[in-house]
């Protein structure tokens, strides 16, 4: 069923080449948290969009050797044309893909970086709200002495936009 989901999802998210695809190094950027999705559906979707001749950036399989993963992160966001945020159960546990989110926010609108998420198992205004699971990963983050108050809320604002941001919705049949 991931299969058919994620071929269902590439095929609505609908990617236009343009002339300008040589200024891009990737035409798509994937965000998500590994554990939730990795090898089901995010592995689909990659292959699906692969087969379809679309160059895509996953994780740090493309980061070059020696440079420090953030900075390679940060920098394949901002050298793409599309980036599919994959949000699911477990997504806010993570600080990586709550920067990541920041991130592409931030490229959406002074790069004009063209945003997809998709709502895997997860219901968008849960994500706003930070309800269930995204609730509960906050409350981590709150207790976590290493993360500064500015920085939890930067994310907090980040998943309220993206709620808002029309994308796919996910659920199991």
């Amino acid at each position: 069923m991931a299969s058919f989901s994620a071929q269902k999802a590439s095929t609505s998210l609908s990617f236009s080449s343009s002339s300008s695809m040589s200024r891009w190094k990737y035409e798509v950027f994937l965000s998500f948290y590994g554990e939730d999705t990795r090898k089901n559906f995010t592995d689909h979707l990659y292959a699906t969009l692969i087969q379809k001749g679309i160059i895509v950036y996953r994780d740090n399989e493309k980061l070059e050797e020696g440079k420090p993963i953030a900075s390679g992160l940060m920098k394949a966001i901002e050298e793409s044309q599309y980036a599919i945020i994959i949000l699911s159960k477990n997504y806010a546990f993570s600080k990586w893909c709550l920067n990541e989110l920041v991130k592409i926010l931030e490229c959406m609108k002074e790069k004009g970086l063209k945003v997809r998420p998709i709502f895997y198992h997860v219901n968008p205004s849960d994500v706003g709200n930070q309800r269930e699971s995204f609730e509960k990963a906050f409350l981590k983050h709150e207790e976590d002495g290493k993360v500064r108050e500015e920085q939890i809320k930067e994310w907090r604002s980040a998943l309220k936009e993206v709620s808002k941001i029309r994308g796919r919705h996910l659920v199991d049949r």
